[in-house]
C-alpha cells in the first residue's frame, strides 16, 4: 500500500484551495496546479487570508501556518501533479473536464498514485474509466467550506479496490474529517438531499409562493437551518447546483429532478451567486438585497 506524503490538487479555485489549506495544515506535502499561474496564485492568497483568519481566531498558531504554507507549492504544468501520491481533481463540475483532465494527466503518474475527484454528483465509475486505474479512483467530495465543514463523503467506483477505499478513508480522517460511505449513484447522500431542496425553493419562488426573503426566513427560523436556500444556492454557485440538478434528472429520469426554469435563466444571466456579485441576491453593496 502506498504511503501518501505528497498530494496534488487540480483546480486552485474554492475547493481546491480548500483542500490544499486542510492537507498541508495535517503535514502533508501539496503540489496545487490549475490552467494559468494567476489562478494558482489566487488560490494561494485565498489560502493565506484563509489561514490568517484561523490565526487570528485562535484556531491554529502562527507557526503551524507559516509551516502550511510552506508545504504548498505551485505546480504550473499539470505532469507536475504525477509526483505526488495522491491526485485530487477538483475542477468545475463538467462531466468533459473532468474526464480530460485525468486523460491528460494519466501518462505522467507514478505506478502507485492514487487518484481522486471531488465531484459533487458525477458518476466515479464512469470518470474512473478514463484513467489506466480505475481500481486506485475513488470519490473524496469535500464539502464547502472545505477548512470548516467535517464531512467528507467517500465514493468507491465498481472497480476501486479494498486498498485504496481504506487509504482514502484514513487519509479524510488524517485532516480531522468525519467520513461517510456513498454508493456510486447520482449526486451520492448530503447533494441528493440539499440540492433539490434548493430547487424546490427556487420553484416556490417561481410560482410566487413566497419572496426570497420570506423563503429564506422561513426555512431558518422555522427549520432552523443556518442559511436560507436561496442563500445557501447564491453561496454554493447556481451553475454548480443546476450542473447536480441535470446530472439528477439525466441519471435518474424522474421528473421531480428538473431544474426550476428560473434556476436555468439565472446561469444563462451569469447571475450565478456570490462569486458573480448577484444571484438571487445582489453582493455589490455593502448588504446584500433580493434580485426579485
Amino acid at each position: 500500500m502506498v504511503d501518501i506524503r505528497t498530494v496534488g490538487i487540480i483546480g486552485a479555485g474554492q475547493m481546491g484551495a480548500g483542500i490544499a489549506h486542510v492537507s498541508a495544515l495535517a503535514g502533508y506535502d501539496v503540489l496545487l496546479h490549475d490552467v494559468s499561474r494567476d489562478r494558482i496564485t489566487a488560490g494561494l492568497e485565498k489560502i493565506e487570508h484563509n489561514m490568517t483568519r484561523q490565526v487570528a481566531r485562535g484556531i491554529i498558531g502562527q507557526d503551524e501556518m507559516d509551516a502550511g504554507m510552506r508545504r504548498i507549492k505551485a505546480a504550473e504544468e499539470l505532469q507536475a501533479i504525477g509526483a505526488s501520491d495522491l491526485a485530487i481533481e477538483a475542477a468545475t463540475e463538467d462531466e468533459g473536464v473532468k474526464k480530460a483532465i485525468f486523460k491528460a494527466l494519466s501518462p505522467h503518474l507514478g505506478d502507485k498514485t492514487l487518484l481522486a475527484s471531488n465531484t459533487s454528483s458525477i458518476s466515479i465509475t464512469r470518470l474512473a474509466s478514463t484513467t489506466d486505474r480505475p481500481e486506485k479512483f475513488i470519490g473524496l467530495h469535500f464539502m464547502n467550506p472545505v477548512p470548516v465543514m467535517k464531512l467528507v463523503e467517500i465514493i468507491r467506483g465498481i472497480a476501486t479496490d479494498a486498498a485504496t477505499y481504506e487509504l482514502a478513508v484514513n487519509f479524510a480522517k488524517s485532516l480531522g474529517k468525519t467520513t461517510a460511505n456513498a454508493e456510486d449513484f447520482p449526486a451520492f447522500i448530503v447533494n441528493r438531499i440539499l440540492v433539490p431542496m434548493i430547487n424546490e425553493a427556487i420553484y416556490t419562488l417561481y410560482e410566487g409562493v413566497g419572496t426570497v426573503e420570506a423563503i429564506d426566513n422561513a426555512m431558518r427560523l422555522g427549520a432552523n437551518h443556518p442559511m436560507g436556500p436561496l442563500e445557501l444556492g447564491d453561496f454554493v454557485g447556481l451553475d454548480t447546483v443546476l450542473a447536480i440538478m441535470n446530472v439528477l434528472y439525466e441519471g435518474l429520469a424522474d421528473s421531480k429532478y428538473r431544474p426550476c426554469p428560473l434556476l436555468v435563466k439565472y446561469v444563462e444571466a451569469g447571475w450565478l451567486g456570490r462569486k458573480a456579485g448577484r444571484g438571487f441576491y445582489d453582493y455589490r453593496g455593502d448588504t446584500p438585497v433580493p434580485t426579485r
